[in-house]
């Protein structure tokens, strides 16, 4: 069986077509590397980019990314919906197989110290990469975002992990680190109040008392007029698709609004949708075994 790591970069840009193709091209363009999806939002501004391969290969795809990320966007002028501190905002590693979450822990290390020190960019390693328990959560790096970072950097207990102690103007700050696979999933809401995104995302985050595995927060669609509840569901087999949707749809009801949709950002374990078709259409004694393609590719 091949070694193989996922790797999911988040880059700053959603709305020019042209920089985020040329950064993607650096990873198209890596030997034994496999582009697998890459998505731009421009309310967000931001691009979420998805490959795998061997492990020495996806860090090299990473660092080059990262390299021209770098060199073509500009944080001094990045406005969008969506928390970012960096060009490269995060970097998150997933073994897959026959690669151990130990083993994505020490590329990722190898990775951001490379990006520190070639890039000049200040790197903290997260989720279970981070060297401190206050580093785990990336909301917690992030806090303040670019505009906060420079001040924040001087604090003792944010000193990074590698690179300068000092916020890189243009390229801003990266996170990198191994994780368990993710699923990004958006709900959207029939109005144009944050505030009713920003209080269902409360009760939903784990945070403040919602779903364990769940980080969320509300975030304005402007081209749309909606507002979303954006999240993070960090362990799709302990906090479900369907459980997390649910509650948002009941908040909605609460304040006379609708859910008028929802999306997954990036890919997606197809046993999570699995588990959603289980549990609405009530299915009895279904298994994964009965769906066609994992019996054609078996």
């Amino acid at each position: 069986m091949a070694r193989l790591i996922e790797c999911i970069p988040n880059f700053s840009e959603g709305r020019d077509k042209e920089v985020v193709e040329k950064i993607v091209d650096e990873i198209r363009n890596t030997d034994n590397v496999k582009l697998l999806d890459y998505s731009m939002d421009a309310d967000h501004n931001r691009c979420v980019v998805t490959f795998v391969g061997e492990p020495d290969q996806v860090i090299e795809a990473a660092f080059k990314a990262a390299k021209a990320a770098a060199e073509l966007i500009d944080m001094t002028k990045h406005t969008g919906g969506h928390p970012r501190m960096g060009a490269t905002d995060v970097i998150p590693l997933v073994p897959i197989s026959d690669v151990t979450m130990e083993e994505c822990i020490e590329y990722s290390k190898l990775l951001g110290k490379r990006i520190g020190e070639e890039l000049n960019i200040p790197v903290f390693l997260y989720e279970r990469s981070a060297t401190s328990r206050e580093r785990e959560n990336l909301a917690d790096i992030r806090r303040g975002q670019y505009e906060g970072m420079a001040e924040k950097l001087q604090q003792e207990e944010w000193k990074p992990d590698f690179g300068p102690a000092e916020l890189n103007v243009k390229a801003g700050v990266t996170a990198v680190g191994a994780r368990p696979p993710l699923i990004a999933y958006n709900v959207n809401l029939g109005t144009n109040d944050l505030e009713i995104a920003k209080k269902i995302a409360k009760v939903v985050r784990a945070k403040t008392g919602g779903f364990t595995y769940c980080k969320a927060i509300g975030l304005e669609i402007k081209e749309r007029n909606i507002v979303q509840v954006s999240m993070n569901l960090v362990d799709y087999t302990k906090t479900s698709i369907f459980r997390v949707f649910d509650t948002i749809e009941r908040e909605a009801r609460r304040y006379g609004v609708n859910v008028i949709g929802s999306e997954i950002i990036g890919l997606v374990p197809m046993q999570a949708l699995v588990d959603v078709a289980d549990y609405y259409l009530r299915l009895e004694n279904f298994s994964s075994d009965q769906i066609l393609e994992t019996k054609i590719y078996e």
